[in-house]
Formats: C-alpha cells, structure tokens, sequence
C-alpha cells in the first residue's frame, strides 16, 4: 500500500526532550492527575522492567530482556526522532508507558494508507493505582488517546496489537477503536485498530 506523508512532524515537538520531562499533566474524572512525561533510562527502566517480566504482559515481548538489556533498547527508542517512550503517572504513581510513533516511519506504514493526522502508539499498562478503578484500562486508555492528540494534533491514533490479545482487543473496541483487518509485521501477526479523536489544544 502506498505510505502518505502528512503524518510525518507530527511529534517534533517531542524531539530532544531529556528524560523526565513532562509534556502533560491533568485531573482526568475516575482517576486522578495524569501526569505524562519522557522516559528517563536513569529513573524508569527498573519499573519498566518489572512491568515487562510481570505475568499477563507477554504480548509486549521484551519479558526476557534484562535491566540492562531493557535500558538498550529504550535507549535505541529515545535516539529516534519519529518514535517516543513516555512514562504515564496517576497521582505520582507510575502506571503504564506509551510508545508514540508516526506511522509513515514504521513497518505499520507499509501495510496501510497512512493518512494526514495519524499517530500510531503502543500502551502497557503496567499498575493500577492503589484505590479501585471502575472502568479502569479503559479510562487511561481513552484519556491517554485525548493526551497524545493535545500533544501533537493528531486525529486519529492507529494500533497494531498482537492478533491473540484477545483481552487488549476487547477493551479498545469498547472505548471506540475500530477493529480493521489483520497484517503480517516483522515480529507478529497483528490487528489493525484505530480511534477517531479530537484535539483539544486548550486542555496541555
């Protein structure tokens, strides 16, 4: 398929960031003060690694990795200019990271029509914060969609999950995402999801 080129600057806004610092921070309803900042390979990689060798987060795929080797290939992410690790905090707590990336500069773009405005990302959702949450993927999820668009300007955010994660696929179509077909990436057979979203450059 062919790759368009609109997609492409959309987080230069991001480039150079050092580690820790924070692009978003806001109350968000169900959850408490999300706070979005660039992962720092001298603070977070520990939690990260813990996250990545926890039971359920297989999918994510670097589970066999040690800290050491877990701090390389973030390091390899954070010296790209098209994608972004970033470490998302409710109340201070650190609960998941998102990979945010463009997709015309990714294996994704050569199996669909990238289109002015998307922004691919990857989430894992790695705590909960110590009160329960109804709701709770889905509501950091949604608003997670809400940051990266603020960020950046993007309308839709586009995804491609393991094919298998039924559980990830359940939960993303429940907040909106559109199901698409399935591809074949270089590490995995995946689905296609993408989520219509408005910015609201007021709100970062």
């Amino acid at each position: 398929m062919s790759v368009g080129t609109g997609a492409v600057g959309l987080t230069s806004v991001w480039a150079g960031l050092p580690g820790g610092s924070v692009l978003d921070e806001r109350p968000v309803d169900g959850l408490g003060v999300l706070t979005t900042a660039v992962l720092d390979l001298d603070v977070d990689i520990p939690t990260l690694h813990a996250w990545c060798t926890a039971r359920g987060t297989a999918f994510w795929g670097l589970g066999g990795l040690t800290v050491a080797e877990l701090r390389e290939t973030y390091a390899v992410v954070d010296a790209m200019a098209h994608h972004h690790a970033l470490l998302v905090r409710i109340d201070g707590m650190p609960v998941a990271l998102v990979q945010a990336y463009e997709p015309a500069h990714d294996p994704v773009g050569e199996v669909y029509d990238v289109q002015p405005g998307d922004l691919g990302a990857h989430v894992l959702v790695g705590a909960r914060p110590p009160r329960p949450v109804a709701g709770y993927a889905p509501r950091l999820l949604r608003a997670m969609c809400q940051v990266l668009a603020d960020g950046t300007g993007a309308t839709r955010i586009v995804g491609e999950p393991d094919a298998r994660n039924a559980a990830l696929l359940r939960v993303v179509e429940r907040i909106g995402f559109t199901l698409g077909p399935e591809v074949d990436l270089p590490t995995k057979r995946a689905r296609l999801t993408s989520y219509e979203v408005t910015p609201q450059l007021s709100a970062s």
